[in-house]
């Protein structure tokens, strides 16, 4: 297996784990976003105040988005086992 190879893998590897978190990531942000900006217009300093809006919106992205995650994932691994034998060649 050649560097070439492994580097390939790799960053493709990579693509596909921020293409599947990053809309979980981005709900969390906004819900964030949103919940500081509710604090800052009524002064409620609460800390533990986004904790749970930002677990029932990253449950319900993943509830939403669940089935593409996962669909996503097992298309790269299937391809990943596909070319087992073009890695071990090459």
């Amino acid at each position: 297996m050649t560097v070439e190879a492994v580097t390939e893998i790799t960053r493709n590897a990579l693509y596909i784990i921020l293409k599947t978190a990053l809309p979980i990531l981005l709900i969390s942000m906004i819900i964030g976003l949103a919940i500081s900006i509710f604090q800052t217009v009524t002064s409620i300093q609460e800390q533990t105040l986004t904790f749970v809006p930002k677990l029932v919106g990253i449950f319900a992205g993943i509830m939403i988005l669940g089935g593409w995650m996962m669909n996503t994932m097992v298309e790269y691994t299937v391809e990943l086992w596909n070319s087992f034998s073009y890695y071990i060649h090459k």
